[in-house]
């Protein structure tokens, strides 16, 4: 069908032509995505059985605080990740890290 002969089509018509084209478009579509839905869940179960037994990260131990604010002791640090404000702040404020370190206290393992 060349555009002629589309553009010299009755508007009935070409309604009729648009509503066939768009039923065949949905079901071809449709029928397009099922087997790539099928294809996908295939390839999943191949990627699953593929994967090790155990996808859980390991635990690790708690860890400890290793410095406190002397101003608001409940304000404590593991020394690990990004620096807390307070701890900015006093080492621009002329303090060592290690003014703010925690003693440990604990017995020592026999």
């Amino acid at each position: 069908m060349d555009d002629r002969t589309l553009t010299e089509m009755p508007l009935d018509e070409l309604w009729v032509l648009h509503q066939s084209v768009a039923t065949i478009l949905a079901s071809r579509l449709e029928a397009e995505k099922s087997r790539l839905e099928d294809r996908l869940r295939l390839l999943h179960g191949d990627a699953a059985r593929n994967l090790p037994e155990r996808l859980s990260r390991r635990p690790y131990p708690a860890v400890l605080p290793k410095f406190r604010n002397p101003a608001e002791p409940h304000q404590t640090w593991s020394g690990r990740g990004k620096r807390p404000h307070w701890v900015t702040e006093l080492l621009d404020a002329g303090g060592s890290i290690q003014d703010f370190q925690i003693n440990d206290t604990r017995p020592s393992p026999r």
